[in-house]
């Protein structure tokens, strides 16, 4: 692919030293990056799945060395700790190997709009304490993590291109998309109060660019199912994309335009396509069990 020259670029939720990173294509991405400044959102290294099981992969060494990398050679990286790294909080206003760490940031756009940025576990709601959901909410996540794994391998065997199957489910659960959408409400709701004209965030694993009330809703998503990135080009607009074997916008804010990413998140996940993995994926499950 060709460079990737923009301001700003914003990735979150990698999860290092997990099964599920992709870090191959994050490596990818970040190789092709040229950028002023990088914002790391969160969940970069997963620290608490490290803390119950060691699991590492030399792609996930290559990928901090490929920041560290970055920081040395003049590009300004910030590292926002989430709710897999929080131990990282605990650093913040340090520099570690070049990167500043931060709680958050008001990151300001070439065009003058101004945007917090957050991991965004803070705007989880209240009740997502009680056990019982926070156990059904990881073991479903578990779920569709390791058949997106499976789907992967298979289409990687056939040679075909990556194929995000959780976006698929997570779209057609009525529960799934009612949680996104109050979490998206709250996030900006929170950045009208505070008087900013939008909010970046991660940590729903959903990559979407959306206004909300007069107030732009970024979330720059993942790199454990969907590979996405928020990159802002020298005019200050904002872009969602998906960085696998192909680079596919997802979705687009100028101070003009916005091209909100619904339908354009699942252009590059065809239903079609989808389906028939599904069968695939099905056989190889019963062929196993």
């Amino acid at each position: 692919m060709a460079k990737l020259t923009c301001r700003s670029a914003f990735i979150s939720d990698v999860h290092l030293g997990t099964p599920d990173c992709k870090a191959a294509y994050l490596l990818d991405f970040l190789r092709h990056l040229d950028c002023e400044r990088l914002y790391l959102v969160g969940d970069i290294v997963d620290l608490e799945a490290l803390a119950k099981r060691h699991w590492w992969h030399p792609d996930h060494s290559a990928v901090i060395a490929q920041l560290v990398d970055m920081a040395a050679r003049g590009i300004e990286v910030i590292y926002i700790p989430g709710n897999h790294d929080f131990q990282m909080r605990g650093l913040a206003g340090a520099t570690i190997a070049g990167i500043r760490v931060e709680l958050d940031a008001l990151h300001e756009g070439a065009d003058g709009r101004r945007y917090r940025v957050s991991h965004g576990d803070e705007f989880d709601p209240e009740h997502i304490g009680k056990r019982w959901l926070t156990v059904l909410g990881d073991a479903m996540h578990r779920v569709i993590c390791w058949a997106n794994r499976r789907m992967h391998a298979m289409r990687r065997r056939m040679e075909l291109p990556y194929l995000p199957l959780s976006i698929i489910i997570k779209s057609h659960i009525r529960l799934a998309m009612e949680y996104i959408r109050g979490y998206e409400q709250r996030v900006a709701r929170d950045a009208r109060e505070r008087g900013v004209d939008g909010h970046i965030c991660g940590h729903i694993h959903f990559g979407h660019v959306r206004p909300i009330d007069g107030i732009l809703y970024l979330n720059d998503g993942d790199w454990v199912e969907h590979c996405t990135a928020l990159v802002e080009d020298f005019t200050g607009a904002m872009e969602l994309i998906h960085w696998t074997e192909r680079r596919t916008p997802l979705g687009r804010a100028s101070r003009e335009t916005v091209l909100p990413s619904p339908a354009a998140v699942l252009g590059f996940a065809p239903l079609a396509d989808c389906r028939s993995d599904l069968s695939a994926l099905r056989a190889e499950v019963s062929i196993a069990g």
